[in-house]
């Protein structure tokens, strides 16, 4: 072919040969309103919708997108979709308790099905994403290539209707040419109206901004690779990304599409080639799949073969054991049978007795009272035969069957091993394994776990879902996956195994995790209430805070001359509950001096800030001297916080009172020291007004106490000298977007 004829049959490609291009691949249909997700890639707008109602029911954005005419983002025809927009706006569809900065908030996180990346959609959900037009305007072509032979009709005209000879993209309708001429006349506004070729996909002449619906977009930012408008630039969260124009971004991307696809025009002579490769490759592989086949059928003929002789010869062996030792036993009851009374030996001996010739009594007698002291001595002294007992028969096959079940190909992958480091459990769990050492890629790996133990539940509950059986998750391309809706107060085992040319690995070690008792809470620290930017060191992330020493302990050690008493510096999360029970996990460095940890509420927390105690002052000091623990109890109602301490890699349990509960023995001090955990979590209880302290490796309760639930609580820490704390990546990432 040469190359004017090459460019002739490429200007005009035959829309049916790129059906796989316009196949969504979640439903597996053309797509429908396809949307462009932010990994680039596209998904019909009613599958996202069903994903998200799939993965996260209770937090499902139903208002995905504008109503305004002219948006690009029209929605499916659906009867309610205008009362969803409504609630959506009027901010009824929250979730129970939700408002911005005091509950957790709602999760639209979705996994792309074509790069398996998680997708978080944030709080407006799929209002944000832009529609791909140009695949729409390309999948209506292709549905009308198809469709040939049936003619789109006009609109306009009363039945019988005529053919449609132009759409009108201001109308939305097609019309034929009187019905066209009509509608449009001439010197009027409708005149002006773009019109096209017949077609039943009309969309809005400009592309609007998703998050400011009234602006076009007029930018395509370069680190989202998406259109933007100027108020995404100024003010949005774009202002600091790099932008430029949408004619140079067309112009660019243009120019860069029409290469690559003149090089792979120009190297059709190579594809053709290699598509004659692939044919001859796709011919081998079926041979020498055959031929593995009836030689993996031949060795295992054999192994049957071997192991039914095996079989022969060992139950032969029983065989002839059993039947030795029946004729002796046969044998020896044959014997004292002729012990009894006229009969056998007994009833021979009586008639030799009968004997009156001595000589020939003698003679006879001899040898029969011989046999007789033999049987006496039996009778004394009874021994069996034979051993009834098969004991030296029973077959160990356990070495066996571990060998066959490990018999595998050579090219079998090693099985992986759960990385415990890594690996955290909340409600979700996230899995982490390392790969084996064989340096070999692998296809995809798959993930079981089972539930062992936690609450009670109905009997209909444990039917549903065949409790401690395995359960297998879908195949994970990488080195870790996520599973949902795990059990609260559970306990879990895991296990992974990995795929090489659809041979598996054997399986990992089990591992177990404990679920924490209620469903993680999502914070980051708060850099705004009482945070001390002299003392307290936050990170970019505010996922850390770490505290150094400052010229304010200078300060505050100056004041006195005989000592100082300096105060904590006190953090809380950004986000408050106002109900429910919540769990959060966090890890305390050993080296740190001195951190408390536990909860504080909003209304104590403005009348501590206030009126502040001088806690620098050597003249404030809540203890009187004697152990009665009154002034703790006092202090601790006057504070806003319930902390437990923490510090030089000891957990210090605090004194035991009505409200609290722990399994030291009362009054024993050393049984109120334990050793830090390597990773501590909280539970707070709002509906009981409890909070509980637990060792988040084994989920062992440390330590409970009554709590004032009164407003909103906070995650709380406070820290003194050299001290540094970091929330765990899962409960930081549900407040990080994508």
């Amino acid at each position: 072919m040469s190359a004017e004829k090459r460019r002739r049959s490429s200007a005009s490609v035959p829309i049916k040969n790129i059906e796989r291009e316009l196949i969504c691949p979640i439903c597996k249909e053309l797509f429908t309103h396809p949307l462009i997700l932010p990994c680039q890639h596209s998904v019909c707008h009613k599958c996202v919708r069903e994903l998200l109602m799939l993965n996260h029911e209770d937090s499902f954005d139903a208002g995905s997108e504008c109503s305004l005419p002219g948006s690009p983002r029209s929605r499916v025809p659906s009867p309610s979709m205008e009362r969803l927009d409504r609630l959506v706006r009027s901010g009824s569809m929250s979730s129970p308790g939700w408002r911005r900065g005091s509950v957790t908030p709602r999760v639209t996180a979705i996994p792309c099905p074509g790069c398996q990346h998680d997708i978080d959609l944030g709080e407006r959900g799929i209002s944000m994403l832009f529609r791909n037009f140009t695949l729409e305007n390309i999948v209506e072509r292709y549905r009308q290539a198809a469709r040939a032979a049936v003619a789109i009709t006009c609109n306009i005209c009363k039945p019988p209707q005529q053919e449609a000879t132009k759409s009108c993209m201001d109308c939305k309708a097609s019309f034929c040419n009187e019905c066209f001429k009509l509608h449009h006349p001439w010197g009027t506004p409708k005149a002006q109206h773009e019109y096209v070729g017949p077609t039943t996909n009309f969309r809005p002449k400009v592309l609007m901004c998703p998050e400011h619906e009234m602006e076009k977009v007029n930018m395509y930012c370069e680190v989202c690779r998406r259109p933007v408008c100027h108020l995404c630039k100024l003010g949005g969260s774009h202002a600091n990304h790099k932008v430029t124009s949408m004619s140079s971004a067309y112009k660019i991307l243009k120019e860069k599409l029409a290469k690559s696809i003149h090089y792979l025009i120009s190297k059709e002579d190579q594809v053709r080639t290699q598509i004659t490769d692939l044919e001859v490759l796709i011919n081998q592989t079926e041979e020498n799949g055959q031929l593995a086949e009836r030689q993996a059928n031949k060795h295992f003929e054999h192994l049957f073969e071997t192991l039914q002789e095996r079989k022969s010869e060992m139950l032969k062996s029983i065989e002839q054991s059993r039947s030795r030792r029946l004729d002796q036993l046969k044998v020896q009851v044959e014997e004292y049978q002729g012990m009894l009374e006229n009969s056998g030996l007994v009833g021979y001996a009586q008639e030799v007795l009968k004997e009156t010739d001595q000589s020939c009594f003698v003679q006879t007698a001899k040898q029969l009272h011989t046999r007789i002291q033999k049987a006496t001595e039996s009778l004394r002294t009874f021994h069996p035969a034979s051993d009834p007992c098969f004991d030296e028969f029973v077959l160990d096959t356990s070495k066996e069957e571990t060998l066959l079940k490990e018999m595998c190909f050579g090219g079998v992958p090693d099985p992986p091993l759960i990385d415990l480091s890594n690996s955290r459990v909340y409600n979700e769990a996230s899995i982490f394994w390392r790969l084996s050492d064989d340096h070999l890629p692998t296809d995809h790996h798959m993930l079981e776990y089972r539930r062992l133990g936690g609450p009670s539940k109905s009997p209909s509950q444990e039917d549903s879902e065949d409790s401690g059986a395995w359960r297998t998750t879908e195949r994970v391309y990488g080195p870790s996956t996520v599973v949902s809706d795990l059990d609260p107060d559970s306990l879990y085992s895991f296990r992974v195994r990995s795929c090489r040319n659809s041979m598996f690995s054997p399986h990992s070690p089990e591992v177990t995790f404990h679920t924490p008792p209620a469903p993680a809470f999502g914070f980051l620290f708060s850099d705004k209430c009482g945070f001390s930017t002299d003392r307290l060191i936050l990170s970019k992330r505010r996922d850390t805070v770490e505290s150094v020493a400052s010229m304010a302990f200078l300060l505050a050690a100056e004041r006195v001359q005989t000592g100082s008493y300096i105060g904590l510096d006190y953090i809380i999360g950004d986000t408050g509950i106002s109900q429910g029970r919540h769990y959060w996990a966090f890890k305390v460095e050993p080296y740190s001096y001195m951190v408390k940890v536990g909860v504080a509420s909003d209304s104590k927390l403005l009348e501590w800030f206030h009126n502040p105690r001088d806690t620098s002052s050597p003249r404030y000091d809540q203890d009187s001297g004697h152990d009665s623990g009154s002034e703790d109890t006092c202090y601790e109602l006057s504070q806003p916080f319930t902390l437990l301490t923490l510090g030089m890699g000891k957990l210090f349990i605090p004194k035991t009172s009505s409200s609290s509960t722990v399994s030291a023995t009362p009054g024993d001090p050393g049984g109120r020291v334990l050793p830090m955990p390597q990773r501590l979590g909280v539970c707070l209880d709002y509906d009981a007004s409890r909070v509980f302290f637990y060792d988040a490796d084994t989920m062992r309760c440390l330590y409970e106490r009554q709590v004032d639930c009164s407003g909103t609580m906070y995650p709380a820490f406070g820290l003194m000298g050299s001290a540094k704390v970091q929330l765990e990546d899962f409960i930081t990432a549900k407040r990080l977007t994508f």
